[in-house]
């Protein structure tokens, strides 16, 4: 189920198995090429008409109604919306941190420079459905949005046949305060919200995980929107040296196998002792687990226990992966953090399991993928607003400066930006 690797002797073998890439066979991106073409040319009735194929129902309306989400809270179990209520304000405190200010200050010669930071004014937030519900994605996508002042945020999620969304989705919903909420759901969902129908508005930015489909379809209208990234599938690396639990490690390396096949989760770590007990109480639990055939495809595929011979080693293979999650099992996590610079999210300790951070802790969980944390960052309120640069010049300044920035522009063959300033001059 679960490879062991001798890093030092068998690198070349660990990259093959840990190799991730973002990459789409030619059936999948002809198909979203024509969704996004027909839904662009034929706006409303293509996402109708590819809504009824893919998710089996004709709608007679895209809307939920806000009645019907209304309705979902008041019938969710009360303990649910007060874990989804404190949950909601655990994120939102945590984005709040991250809100920009705008600044000017005045340069030599009375100049006035500085840079504004706005909200986008209008955002789709994406939801994956379909087998599964995701009101944790709600909140996620919600928070970073609402504290950034979006005017207008609207929300997408695949309906079931019977044109119905997930409850629970909805009561995220309600408690996000979003109140509107499409039943719409795969590429035609992207393609709708980037370039906008009759009834359907064009956004400026999407967010928000799905399928290969979804992800590919965000790839493709990126620069009509704005995206906050392409979404692979999930990923753990565990740093962890004698002193943790190691039933610990096999729920967590566990967590992140069930989510799917193409899911990564990967232990490294400097004791033999410690790989050997994580493999046996493996091999234990696996049989119980409700996901079992997908946790045992998943870690035979993915998956690695890799011995380093360091800690300081353990961090520079953990580089290489730039994993989505890095779990620390040390005894002094802080003290290695400064030696990790590839990660998504880095959880300190044995009782900082990522799923904490999924759903309740403040961070979001919208994490880069692939390896792309090399330069990529988690969603933030950063990814809903601008940076307008302001620019004031004075009379002085262009008298004091304005030959030279011709003379620049002379050395670039851009005869009109030269003209520009020396007609200011002229006229001092």
């Amino acid at each position: 189920m679960l490879r062991l690797y001798r890093f030092a002797e068998e690198r070349s073998a660990l990259k093959e198995q840990l190799s991730r890439s973002v990459t789409y066979d030619a059936t999948v991106q002809l198909a979203v090429e024509d969704i996004l073409q027909q839904v662009r040319q034929n706006g409303d009735s293509a996402v109708l008409d590819y809504t009824e194929r893919f998710q089996g129902v004709r709608l007679t309306g895209m809307l939920v109604s806000p009645d019907a989400i209304q309705e979902a809270y008041r019938q969710a179990d009360p303990a649910f919306l007060a874990v989804l209520e404190e949950a909601y304000g655990n994120i939102v405190r945590f984005h709040q941190h991250e809100v920009e200010k705008s600044f000017f200050y005045e340069a030599d010669g009375g100049v006035l420079l500085g840079q504004r930071i706005t909200p986008m004014e209008k955002a789709l937030l994406y939801v994956p459905g379909g087998q599964a519900s995701y009101p944790s994605s709600v909140l996620m996508n919600a928070a970073p949005a609402k504290v950034a002042g979006v005017k207008h945020i609207f929300m997408t999620t695949p309906c079931d046949a019977a044109g119905a969304v997930n409850p629970n989705i909805l009561a995220a919903a309600a408690v996000a305060g979003i109140s509107s909420v499409y039943k719409l759901g795969g590429a035609q969902a992207i393609a709708a919200f980037a370039y906008g129908t009759e009834t359907i508005p064009k956004v400026d930015i999407i967010t928000g995980p799905g399928n290969k489909y979804v992800a590919l379809a965000k790839k493709q209208v990126f620069g009509h929107v704005s995206i906050d990234s392409i979404a692979g599938p999930s990923e753990v690396v565990i740093i962890a040296d004698e002193s943790a639990n190691p039933e610990f490690i096999v729920l967590d390396l566990f967590a992140q196998a069930e989510h799917d096949p193409d899911a990564s989760a990967v232990l490294i770590t400097h004791s033999e002792s410690l790989a050997a007990a994580v493999m046996e109480c493996a091999e234990a639990r696996l049989p119980g687990m409700l996901r079992s055939d997908i946790i045992a495809s998943s870690l035979e595929h993915n998956g690695a226990i890799v011995l380093v011979g360091s800690l300081e080693e353990a961090c520079a293979v953990s580089d290489m992966i730039a994993p989505e999650h890095l779990e620390l099992h040390v005894e002094h996590p802080w003290e290695i953090l400064p030696d990790i610079h590839h990660a998504g999210a880095i959880f300190m300790g044995g009782y900082s399991c990522e799923t904490v951070g999924d759903y309740f802790a403040g961070p979001n969980h919208t994490l880069p993928t692939n390896g792309t944390a090399r330069f990529f960052s988690p969603l933030s309120v950063r990814d809903f607003v601008k940076h307008t640069s302001i620019i004031s010049y004075s009379k002085k300044q262009m008298h004091r400066c304005g030959e030279k920035i011709a003379a620049f522009a002379d050395r670039e063959g851009l005869q009109a930006h030269a003209e520009a300033v020396r007609a200011r001059l002229r006229a001092l």
